[in-house]
């Protein structure tokens, strides 16, 4: 028993000096925080607060912060989790170069060489992300009350699914027509 509590001790020692001063800027739960104090007044404000604990949102959030983007920042040098009007360019799977800026309610996306972008918009109201191009909207998923996501499908269909790991695998079947191989 000694020799086992002997080997932990020594591991978390040891695994002290790789995570020492990486106390990062915990950008995601800052910025939810940011987010909750801009919604409306303090009574409000503390509805949001209470049903997030009670959720555990704060809580995922500040987990997520230690443990993968505090980290990520700390060895890249950059937070993953981005300001408004910061722009990141991204390389395509077709290898076209995208240009992604972040907006106050969504992101603004540019194809290289096209000055037609394609605005990504979440409307707070109806809970939904929206593709919005020269002044035509279309909703692509929105957040339903149960928890659940209902995407909207090409042919005009809705697709309800859960936010996990089968949700998603489901959503991408319905998408794509193929199952993910492992």
């Amino acid at each position: 028993m000694r020799k086992g509590k002997i080997t932990v001790l020594c591991i978390l020692l040891s695994s002290s000096i790789m995570f020492s001063s990486c106390i990062g800027s915990f950008s995601l739960w800052n910025n939810l925080k940011t987010w909750n104090q801009s919604v409306s007044n303090k009574f409000v404000n503390e509805l949001v607060f209470l049903a997030f604990n009670i959720i555990p949102v704060y809580e995922i959030a500040y987990l997520a912060d230690v443990l993968v983007i505090n980290s990520i920042e700390f060895w890249s040098g950059e937070n993953p989790v981005t300001s408004m009007g910061e722009q990141k360019q991204i390389k395509g799977n077709d290898g076209i170069n995208y240009t992604v800026t972040t907006t106050q309610n969504g992101y603004t996306i540019t194809k290289e060489g096209d000055d037609n972008a394609v605005d990504l918009v979440f409307n707070p109201e109806k809970k939904s992300w929206n593709a919005v191009q020269n002044d035509m909207s279309y909703e692509l998923v929105q957040m339903n009350d149960d928890g659940t996501a209902t995407l909207s499908m090409k042919d005009g269909e809705k697709l309800t699914v859960t936010p996990d790991a089968q949700g998603v695998e489901t959503a991408r079947v319905a998408l794509t027509g193929t199952i993910l191989q492992k």
